[in-house]
């Protein structure tokens, strides 16, 4: 594979996932990712810290739910402000042509400790992105923290039915169910 080709990131990444498959996570290296993906070990440095990182996407599903957030209708309250980012994540970032890969890089996360420790680690930032930029629309901290809370919840739940390879349905339209019963579940406490 040449070495100027576009997409370096996505190309380590899934240069990262086949070798994580073929060999255990424990057994790949950084460089062998890199020559996989037809780049150097340098070129791999420069988008990811170490090996752990080329599966969690450099933050990107973060940016897309902030992102999401910040374009919401300004009469939008805290929950819908959550439903419209996931809804947009939907449409950018979990697409159908992104399943099967999500599904394999689930299923290397779902067998490491160390990677699902990391996967753990990611949704609590990725919660607290979304209470700042709750704030940053004006609502109250605490309601933020709640909103952003039962979105993470209706995020998991949307994800892993998403990736049940019996499903067919997008990622919006699941995180919109998944929203529903959180709120139905809500009305009947």
């Amino acid at each position: 594979m040449a070495r100027w080709q576009p997409d370096a990131p996505g190309r380590l990444a899934d240069a990262a996932l086949d070798l994580f498959e073929e060999h255990g996570y424990e057994d790949t290296t950084v460089i062998e990712i890199a020559e996989r993906a037809g780049l150097t070990k340098s070129t791999f440095f420069r988008y990811f810290p170490d090996k752990r990182e080329v599966l969690f996407g450099r933050g990107t599903v973060t940016g897309l739910l902030v992102e999401g957030i910040a374009s919401a209708p300004p009469g939008a309250g805290p929950l819908d402000t959550v439903a419209d980012a996931l809804d947009a994540l939907g449409r950018t970032f979990f697409t159908d042509d992104r399943r099967e890969f999500s599904g394999r890089r689930q299923a290397v996360l779902n067998a490491h400790t160390e990677l699902r420790e990391r996967e753990a680690l990611k949704r609590i930032d990725l919660t607290a992105s979304m209470i700042e930029a709750l704030e940053r629309r004006g609502v109250p901290s605490l309601t933020a923290r709640v909103a952003a809370q039962l979105g993470a919840l209706v995020w998991e739940i949307a994800y892993d039915q998403w990736l049940d390879p019996d499903n067919s349905e997008g990622f919006g339209p699941l995180a919109r169910q998944a929203l529903a019963a959180v709120r139905a579940a809500e009305a009947e406490c």
